[in-house]
């Protein structure tokens, strides 16, 4: 095989990474290398790759379930928004400037089209199949001229497109309709077909609907695949998934103590890497909820504050809601409190901001001895040790440089009483670690809560990763599907009028 396939969207969030994490992990279980690639995604959830490049989240995850090794080539553009108007752009997994959207989507985008092809020429020079995951909408008709994620990278590749389309939001025939009208002739050809994601019910019910579309757009449905809680991987941005943790159905498994605790995440503006959180989820025992609100920290045994593109931004906003009182209370009186990339240096004396917000010198909370001064040069490592007695491993993703002139040492950050402080993100997925770290907090808190010897985080993400490549197995038409993949889009697939505007 030496294929690909573009899973495009009839809007955000209609499962396209979902989707392509599916297919990924249903190929390579019939011995198929593959890879997964995002020319460009806008996310605030980001990861570090062992050489030290910073790309999405989601695209990490599908590298797992391809059980391969994520790279740069997977994601050459990453953009992260720094407020409604602007996005750090990262380029082959290093921050290269600043750009406002128009400044971006008028000129910008467009010259990063042949680098985008490259990797994706490079990683298909090295795997069976690539499968591409598109953003948004192929039909978003203003930004076409500028396109490099959508139909521009199928058109340049020359990528047979699957187009999902989620039911559960309803209207999802004219979504898939409306999708390939709004299509020049040129991109409807490639359009091979559709995919519907999230259906409750009785298949056959659904079928003479498929039948239509069909007749009216030529094209056929590869798949229907049922609703299924928890299957969300890590999210481009939203809190959708990690509020009921990315591993577990919503409701919390029973402790394994006498007690369960209660862990806060306050829902800082520009939230970064939320997904942080979700091995704390995953234990039995553990209820996750993210709060704004100085009222609900009362009953928490945990509040982590955590990573944000705009530190500044969310120290004000914990002010203006009367948090931040809350959390140097808590501090005061030794309730455990964690604090996380953005939201330690949050915790610390002061930060000299001339990079993010520009604002200068800024006082922080005064919890921990840290004082933080942002650098031009983003730090992106990998770091590895051990904290609490256990084996600990990380990645940081930061502009702010921490001198720490006090407390305890806590994975390069610090810990003072039951307040901790790191810029490590990921080191809660470590198992013993983290319940290592949830008997400490359990001790500070009073609680008898006991950590289940057997989470496994890892395990349950392979798990979580094999109900999607399930899902493409069970309900999708595999063969259908593969030829396309190797064959690309069927010959002669008709024009579906009005097309793109001129």
């Amino acid at each position: 095989m030496n294929g690909g396939l573009l899973v495009a969207g009839t809007t955000s969030d209609a499962g396209k990474s979902v989707v392509t994490a599916g297919i990924c992990r249903w190929l390579v279980r019939q011995g198929v290398k593959v890879a997964p690639f995002k020319a460009q995604n806008m996310s605030l959830n980001s990861f570090v790759t062992r050489e030290g490049a910073e790309i999405g989240r989601a695209q990490a995850m599908q590298a797992q379930a391809c059980r391969i090794e994520p790279t740069a080539l997977m994601n050459p553009v990453l953009l992260k928004p720094g407020g409604e108007q602007s996005s750090q752009v990262v380029l082959l997994g290093k921050p290269v400037g600043e750009l406002s959207a128009r400044g971006y989507h008028g000129g910008r985008q467009q010259r990063l089209l042949g680098t985008v092809l490259d990797c994706l020429a490079e990683l298909r020079g090295t795997y069976d199949a690539v499968i591409c995951e598109g953003a948004g909408s192929p039909a978003e008709i203003n930004l076409r001229r500028t396109d490099i994620v959508n139909m521009g990278i199928a058109r340049g590749a020359r990528l047979p497109v699957l187009v999902v389309g989620d039911i559960d939001r309803g209207g999802v025939f004219a979504s898939f309709f409306g999708t390939v009208a709004l299509l020049s002739c040129e991109d409807q050809e490639l359009v091979a077909g559709f995919l519907v994601n999230k259906f409750r019910g009785d298949v056959s019910l659904l079928e003479p609907g498929l039948d239509m579309l069909h007749g009216l757009t030529g094209r056929r449905t590869y798949g229907v695949l049922p609703f299924r809680h928890g299957l969300g991987i890590d999210e481009e941005d939203g809190l959708r998934v990690s509020l009921r943790g990315t591993v577990r159905e919503s409701e919390v498994s029973a402790p394994v103590g006498e007690d369960i605790l209660r862990v806060a995440v306050c829902a800082v503006p520009l939230m970064s890497n939320f997904t942080d959180v979700d091995a704390l989820a995953a234990e039995p025992g553990v209820v996750v909820r993210f709060v704004d609100r100085p009222e609900e920290l009362a009953d928490a045994d945990l509040v982590v504050v955590p990573g944000t593109r705009g530190t500044v931004r969310a120290l004000d906003w914990l002010r203006a809601r009367g948090l931040a009182d809350a959390l140097v209370h808590r501090a005061a009186e030794g309730r455990p409190t964690l604090g996380i990339c953005g939201g330690f240096q949050i915790l610390g004396e002061h930060i000299e901001d001339e990079v993010e917000s520009r604002r200068g010198r800024v006082d922080g909370l005064g919890i921990l001895p840290v004082r933080v001064r942002f650098a031009r040069e983003k730090t992106l490592t990998r770091p590895a040790g051990r904290a609490l007695g256990e084996p600990v491993q990380g990645y940081e993703i930061h502009h702010g440089v921490a001198e720490v002139t006090g407390g305890e040492p806590f994975l390069d950050g610090c810990r003072v009483g039951a307040v901790w402080g790191t810029h490590w993100h990921g080191s809660l997925e470590s198992d013993g670690f983290r319940r290592a770290f949830l008997r400490e907090v359990a001790a500070a808190a009073g609680r008898r809560f006991v950590p289940a010897p057997g989470t496994s985080f890892a395990a349950l993400r392979e798990e979580q990763l094999d109900r999607l490549g399930d899902l493409i197995e069970q309900h999708a038409d595999t063969d259908a599907l593969r030829r396309l993949i190797e064959s690309g889009a069927p010959q002669g697939l008709p024009f579906i009028p009005p097309g793109a505007p001129a």
